[in-house]
Order: C-alpha cells, then structure tokens, then sequence
C-alpha cells in the first residue's frame, strides 16, 4: 500500500520533503502523481513523474518551488517543497498509474486514471 509521510508545520518560506513509498509492489513500473486536498477545496494535482522519470509536471502554483524525483532502486518518490506559502496547507497523497502521466488524449492528474492511492500527510505552513 502507497504511504505518503513527511509532512508537519513549518513557517512560510520553509522547507519540507515529502516520500511516497510502497512495501507491496514496484513504484519503479507506475507513474507517481502528488495530489493536495486543502480545507473546503478539491483535491488538485500537484506534481506527477513517469515510471522512467523523465518530463516531471508542476501545477502552475508550485513550479520553481517543488521538485519531484524518484529512486527506484528504494522504491521511493520525494517531492522536494521549498520557498512554502500558507496556501499550500492540504493534506498530500500520492497515487500510482501504469507508465507515464497521463493517458494518451487526455491531461496528468486525472484522479479517476489512478490505480493506487495512499493515505495523507497532512502539511501546515504558517505566516
């Protein structure tokens, strides 16, 4: 099962270092998408990596500040989050698909396209 960790309270211009990791299955065969879900909002796609880690996606309102890699060999995802605002308070999960991103037509971060979710960990930046 995916488990998302790394999360906690930080001031705003902090850093924190998220991981997704699996004990049952290959993170190393499936592309890894980093969703948020803040209070009273929906759950948006953050930043996704293919199963060969080339071409990384970033949401609009986190490029330049997060940074997502993998290391297949450990079965891990990281994303990298630095320079953090108040609003990137959410809860984050990540989920699996086969391959890469996005499904041939459509965009990356389709929630219904994932195979596997993770639970939360919940990220609190304060001003």
């Amino acid at each position: 099962q995916l488990q998302a960790s790394g999360g906690g309270l930080v001031q705003a211009g902090g850093s924190l270092r998220l991981s997704c990791a699996d004990s049952e299955f290959t993170l190393g065969f499936y592309a890894i998408t980093w969703f948020r879900q803040a209070p009273g909002k929906e759950r948006e796609g953050v930043s996704c990596i293919s199963s060969t880690g080339g071409n990384p996606f970033y949401a609009d309102s986190v490029k330049g500040r997060f940074t997502i890699s993998r290391d297949n060999a450990n079965n891990t995802v990281t994303l990298q989050m630095n320079t953090l605002k108040p609003e990137d308070t959410a809860v984050y999960y990540c989920a699996a698909k086969p391959g890469y991103c996005s499904v041939t037509g459509s965009k990356w971060g389709v929630e219904s396209h994932m195979d596997y979710w993770g639970k939360g960990t919940q990220v609190t930046v304060s001003s």
